[in-house]
This record gives structure tokens, sequence and C-alpha cells, in this order.
């Protein structure tokens, strides 16, 4: 009776967020999947349209429908675009929340999420077995960008060209750490996120430099989960909040001044999706999760509102790199940071910023949008590229690892000698 009551509440939500829809169709001229399909059902607007009655839908044709709903790639471009407002992301989380809590999770999510993502120390005991035993299943794809690949694996990932997980994570080396106030007065937390932990440790490594180097107190508590975004986004809500309960404990607790992430999607998620979740908690629950996003800025974000990042006037041996930017779309579309990371760029010594065509425009990785849907993901990644070789850019920067990995993808696969790096580490080694 509680399922069918929350049911019931939920689609009533989904139709009080529906009403402001115009049908007017500007997501058409933003929505990378429509571009890439020219398909009405591929865009917000027609998805919308399938959400409205989506009780007797779901009773019809709910597979049908649920497939519709997920390929989107849930980037924020519509709704960043909309002039009606409409909390498009929002309405398309919760339609997949209620087809998967109708239909019910795929036998390989449900082992994902529910089996290993919700457990922190186990996930990353079996990651870390398999970043000892992946040689065996892969081969070197392009030197210059140290990526793989497998024909073994290609029935599942295709010809993918994909970093490893790395050899030492960066919990290996700082886990639990608690160095109180700095010399700057201020104590950060830092939330790397599962990416930068366990694939690009350099990642971590940079923002630990950074901030010792500003004179900030580390907080990194141990055994941190996954922020949840790759199980509410696929409907598994239940997961979503055994992860956030799981996170909460630590990072509010903690006596922090800010909360730093270097992945756009963290911070996205934990500002915007954790306070609005927690609610399904607790009151007491709601308020911890509001607290921590308050305090939460992207890492390029905090360093520019705090420091002065400009280093442009250091001496430089030798010919200047050309570095171009991408931005991420929950970092530009979701958070409203961009400002930020060009200030960066333009302030590093040894490099000429070269800005990108379309720089918004998203790199088509998505998450599992990347896994189910790779073809349409290519397609739209392969623009990028075009964009990205246009500037002559020595260095392609972000702030979001899976952006770096769908940008590695792409420039591996055209063997196109142009690094891709996270802005924290070009700041990091600029110091």
């Amino acid at each position: 009776m509680n399922d069918i009551s929350n049911l019931r509440a939920t689609l009533s939500e989904l139709d009080d967020l529906l009403v402001n829809c115009m049908r007017c169709g500007m997501c058409q001229s933003v929505c990378p999947v429509f571009q890439d399909s020219m398909l009405e059902g591929d865009v917000a607007r027609g998805k919308l349209a399938l959400i409205d009655g989506l009780a007797k839908r779901m009773i019809d044709s709910p597979v049908a429908v649920k497939e519709r709903l997920d390929k989107c790639l849930l980037c924020g471009s519509c709704e960043a675009n909309c002039p009606s407002g409409v909390k498009i992301t929002d309405i398309f989380i919760k339609a997949r929340t209620v087809l998967t809590a109708y239909i019910g999770l795929s036998p390989v999510k449900k082992a994902i999420f529910r089996g290993t993502l919700i457990h922190p120390r186990f996930f990353t005991g079996l990651l870390s077995m398999g970043a000892k035993f992946q040689w065996m299943a892969t081969s070197k794809a392009d030197p210059f960008l140290g990526t793989s690949c497998s024909k073994i694996m290609s029935p599942l990932i295709g010809n993918r060209h994909f970093l490893p997980l790395a050899k030492r994570p960066l919990h290996k080396d700082y886990s639990g750490v608690d160095t109180g106030k700095g010399t700057a007065g201020m104590r950060v937390a830092f939330y790397p996120g599962c990416v930068v932990d366990k694939m690009l440790p350099q990642v971590g490594h940079a923002v630990i430099k950074v901030l010792e180097h500003h004179g900030c107190g580390i907080y990194l508590p141990k055994n941190q989960g996954c922020c949840g975004i790759p199980a509410l986004a696929s409907g598994d809500e239940a997961s979503f909040l055994k992860l956030l309960k799981h996170n909460l404990k630590p990072f509010s607790q903690g006596n922090y001044d800010v909360l730093v992430t270097p992945c756009a999607t963290c911070t996205s998620t934990i500002k915007k999706l954790w306070p609005k979740m927690a609610a399904k908690i607790s009151p007491e629950a709601e308020k911890k999760a509001q607290r921590i996003a308050d305090r939460t800025m992207d890492i390029s974000e905090f360093l520019v509102k705090t420091f002065d990042v400009d280093l442009s006037a250091h001496a430089v041996v030798g010919e200047k790199k050309t570095v171009t930017w991408h931005d991420p779309c929950h970092l530009k579309k979701s958070i409203g940071v961009s400002a930020e990371p060009r200030t960066i760029l333009k302030g590093l010594p040894g490099y000429e910023y070269a800005e990108m065509n379309e720089a918004d425009t998203c790199c088509g990785n998505g998450g599992s949008f990347n896994l189910l849907h790779y073809d349409t993901s290519s397609r739209i990644g392969a623009k990028k590229r075009e964009n990205i070789l246009a500037t002559g850019a020595d260095v392609v920067a972000t702030g979001c690892p899976a952006c770096m990995m769908q940008m590695t993808d792409m420039l591996s696969q055209g063997h196109d000698p142009v690094a891709v790096k996270h802005i924290i580490e070009l700041y990091a080694d600029a110091l």
C-alpha cells in the first residue's frame, strides 16, 4: 500500500511539473541527441509528451516508454534554454524512477547498483582486483593518450578506447586525512568521486597539492561512497538513498568551511539532488544535506573566488603550448560555473588560451548513455573532437572526469596528439 501511495504521489508531482511546458520546441535547437537523430521522440518536448499521462502508458507499453526516456544524456541543455523554466531534468529522473519501480531493474543494473555500488568497501575492493588483472583482457590502443582497447570484451563495450583502472588508486595514498585548519585559516573537505579515485588519481593528487600550496587544511574522510547519480539516473532511487545516507554521515560531521570536488557531475549532484532526495529520508537528513550543499563548490570556482590564481608573470622556458576548454554540462548548465576555469587557464604560464567553438556543447558521454547508446554517443563525441582539433590545441582541459574519458576515446580513435587534462592538473603543474 505504501509503494502505491508513493507511486501516486510521484505521478502527481510529474503532472505539476509538466504543466509549464508550452511545446514550443526550443529544446530542439540545443538537444545533442535530437541533432543526431532528428527524431521528435528524442527531444525533450517529445519525451515530455510521452510522460504526460504516464500512468496509462505504463500499463500499455512500459518497456517502450522506458527505452525512449533512457535515450537522454541528462545534460540539461534543454532545461538551461527552456523559456518556460520547466524542470526537465527533475521530470526525467522522476519518470525513470516511476518506471523502474513498476518494471524493476535489469539483472545487470541490479548487480551493479545493489550488489556492489551501495557497498563502498566491496566496490573499491572489486575494482582494485580488476586493476591487477585488467591486462589479461586489454591491449594498448594509443600510447600518447594511454588508452586501452579490448577485442575480448568488444561484444559488450564495442570498439571504444578507454582509460584503464589505476594501478594505485587515490585512497591508497590519501584516506582518513584531517589536518585541521591550514595557514589560510580554512579547512577544506575533499570529495574526489569514483572516477578520480579509481581511474584518474593524478587529478586527486593535483587537488591535494593545490590545497596545500594555498595553505588549506584538508578533511578527506575514508570509505567515501559514490555520489549516487548513476543509480538515480537509472531510476534506482533506493540505491541512491542508501549511498546518500552513507555519505551524509562523514560530511555532516566534519567541521569544514567548504567542500570541493574535481567532478562537475558530483558537484551538481551534491548541490542540487542531495537536499531534494534527503527529504525522502527525514527532515533531519534534509537539513544535513542542505548544509553540505551550501558549502559545496567546484574546485576551479573555489580557487578563483578565494585565491589569486594568475601565474602568468612566472618565467617560462621554451615555446608556449595552446590549451582549449570544454565546458562540462553539469558545470556550466547545472551550477553556472564557466568563467572561473577560463580565468585559471588564461593565467597559466607556458600556455596560450584558444576558445573552442561550441565549447559548452555536450561531449556525448552521459554516463550510462555511453554504454547503452555508444553509436549515438560517439557521433556526438566526434563533433567535439572536430572542434578541439580546429583550435590547434596541444591540450584540451575540462572539469569532469566523464568528459575526459569521452574526449580521450574520440581523440584516441583518431590518434590525435592532443593531451586531455583536468584543469586542476595544469594549475598544479604550473605551481
